[in-house]
């Protein structure tokens, strides 16, 4: 009986290695950025062709290669990093395990082109699959160039996996934008399909941290610095008005490598409590400093884990140093001494000058000692008839009120096999609607009350009617009297450009306007819309948090998203009529009872069970 166990030819073995170090074009790019930074480059240029599945290219000025070196780059563990087995515990570069440009070549077509500063003459390598099918002098610039075409054009299976340009795109930018943070003194420029998306000058980290963001941070950074005798952290936070409900732009960077850690993003989190929403997350861009043998890299194929031996005291340090620098730019509120809270008359007696300044920061009404006592009139009309509508109706649209009848039945296609629910289709609006707390609509059947939910109800409707519009693209559109202008983020750019379609479908008529800007032409018109523009953005943070939190397909996300931004909200005051449209658009609903999130719509109070709070 022959041998069963036999080795790998090496094709084989770099093909299996390229599995774990090359899971997409992204990583094939932080790869060669990588050993750009660690050859000392101070220019770095990035060409990318169909997300990376035609090209990467990579130039760079860095050190370059000699013949011999640039033929050993491509051999499996071959590096100039480790030379034995401590070296291991004092890394301070980024390439280490020489697997890279060998899994890379093992699965695209390589084109390297590298000299040295004293040499006459580069050297060109062409690889492909594994095999050199070219090696000889060339001339050309000092440092070097490596292009990867066709990748994965040997494993059409791994290939067939990819997502859409434009999904790879944005994975390729949000890899450049974390190597591009991690070395502002460094020149990048990024181009896509001969566009160019970043062009970064060396400067201070703020100055990259509003070049690969977007102008939006540039008024909301707060510098946060700490030194220790274990480590050094340096970098900015975000001021708790720019958190987003995503966790998009954080960024942990220990020694100038790029990792994850939720341990640590924890600790930011519980530094910012009590000044953020809890569905809300900071942005921050946070370098930590420390010794490279307190720390292990060599946990992860992508080297973005890594673990301490002290946790932590460095979850102490990061937690202490940002609330310090918090509390130094008085972004963590404190407590006014000066006002004896024993004397309020003079906040009455000087109360038109007190109403005055206050109408131009309205947040100091809450330091005013007497401001509990404002809404105190009025309260006899508490005992007023609640079915009897307000005068004062908000400026709301619900554009189905010329569909509305005069009474109402309800009528349910959705679990049918719930009792209680069908006991409900057979019956009839009695009595007025009217609003609780202008929250809640209470409506009165035979058999008891209907409480309802008006931002769970509206969201449902409006979720129901989205998912057809996108289904039978028949949105209807209103075009902007003004078009609006819109400027975005390399990433959130990608994504718009990603959901053109369907977003037409809803009714939004967007279009690139150079860059990273967009051109708001038309918005649905079945939407109240006061501003585009607002409307827009949060549509964008709502996709993006619905994206990370659940899995969802696009289409389903942009219709709970635009759903959830644009519905009715607690606190929206609605006329009589307006109540009874929403609560029968409601239950034409193919799922009345819950509102996309899952949250119930309505409850029902049956009148035995009014009575048994009266009849104990």
């Amino acid at each position: 009986m022959s041998d069963l166990i036999q080795l790998l030819p090496d094709a084989i073995a770099n093909q299996i290695a390229a599995g774990e170090v090359v899971q997409r074009p992204a990583s094939a790019l932080k790869e060669l950025l990588e050993n750009s930074l660690d050859a000392g480059a101070k220019h770095i240029k990035v060409i990318v062709k169909d997300g990376g599945k035609q090209l990467i290219q990579v130039i760079d000025d860095g050190g370059g290669m000699s013949i011999t070196d640039a033929r050993m780059s491509f051999e499996r563990h071959a590096t100039s990093k480790i030379r034995k087995s401590e070296d291991l515990f004092c890394i301070r570069t980024f390439g280490f395990r020489g697997e890279a440009l060998a899994s890379i070549a093992a699965v695209a077509q390589v084109e390297m082109k590298t000299k040295r500063g004293q040499d006459e003459l580069g050297t060109l390598l062409c690889v492909e699959g594994s095999e050199v099918r070219k090696q000889e002098p060339v001339q050309c610039a000092n440092g070097t160039s490596i292009a990867v075409k066709n990748l994965f054009f040997n494993v059409p299976a791994r290939r067939n996996f990819l997502k859409s340009n434009a999904v790879e795109t944005k994975h390729l930018v949000e890899e450049f934008q974390r190597i591009a943070l991690s070395y502002p003194e460094v020149s990048f420029s990024f181009f896509q399909n001969d566009m160019q998306l970043f062009s970064l000058s060396p400067g201070k980290l703020s100055k990259r941290i509003v070049g690969v963001l977007g102008q939006g941070y540039q008024d909301q950074l707060v510098v946060c610095q700490e030194e220790t005798s274990l480590l050094r952290i340096k970098g900015y936070i975000g001021k708790p008005g720019s958190a987003k409900k995503t966790r998009g732009d954080q960024y942990f960077f220990v020694n100038n490598r790029y990792i994850k850690s939720s341990y640590l993003h924890h600790a930011v989190v519980n530094a910012f409590e009590g000044l953020m929403a809890a569905d809300q997350h900071p942005f921050y861009v946070l370098f930590l400093e420390i010794d490279p043998s307190h720390i292990d890299i060599n946990v992860h194929p992508t080297k973005t884990e890594i673990k301490f031996d002290d946790e932590r005291t460095v979850y102490g340090v990061l937690k202490a140093a940002i609330k310090q620098a918090l509390g130094a730019h008085l972004v963590v509120p404190t407590i006014d001494f000066s006002v004896d809270a024993n004397f309020t008359d003079s906040w009455q007696n000087n109360r038109p000058q007190n109403e005055t300044v206050q109408s131009e920061n309205s947040y100091r009404n809450f330091q005013s000692p007497g401001f509990r006592k404002q809404h105190v009139s009025g309260w006899e009309k508490l005992f007023d008839n609640p079915s009897i509508p307000s005068q004062k109706e908000e400026d709301l649209l619900l554009h189905q009120r010329q569909t509305a009848t005069e009474t109402v039945t309800f009528a349910s296609r959705a679990n049918q096999q719930d009792e209680p629910d069908r006991a409900i289709q057979d019956q009839k609006i009695t009595g007025n609607t009217f609003q609780v707390a202008s929250k809640y609509i209470v409506a009165q059947v035979s058999s008891g009350l209907l409480v309802f939910d008006q931002q769970a109800c509206h969201e449902r409707i409006l979720y129901e009617r989205f998912v057809r519009q996108l289904n039978h693209a028949k949105g209807a559109s209103q075009q902007c009297l003004f078009p609006q202008t819109l400027n975005l983020s390399q990433a959130d750019f990608i994504l718009v450009m990603e959901l053109q379609e369907e977003l037409a479908n809803l009714g939004f008529i967007v279009s690139s306007f150079g860059n990273t800007t967009i051109i708001i032409n038309g918005v649905p018109a079945d939407v109240a819309i006061t501003n585009e523009k607002a409307l827009f953005e949060s549509l964008l943070e709502q996709f993006k948090h619905f994206k990370s939190e659940l899995s969802l397909d696009k289409r389903e996300n942009l219709a709970r998203s635009l759903a959830r931004r644009s519905s009715l909200k607690s606190g929206q005051k609605l006329s009589s009529q307006e109540m009874e449209n929403l609560v029968g658009q409601l239950f034409v609903c193919e799922n009345p009872n819950y509102s996309p999130t899952g949250n119930k719509t309505f409850v029902k109070l049956d009148l035995s069970k009014i009575d048994s709070f009266f009849n104990q």
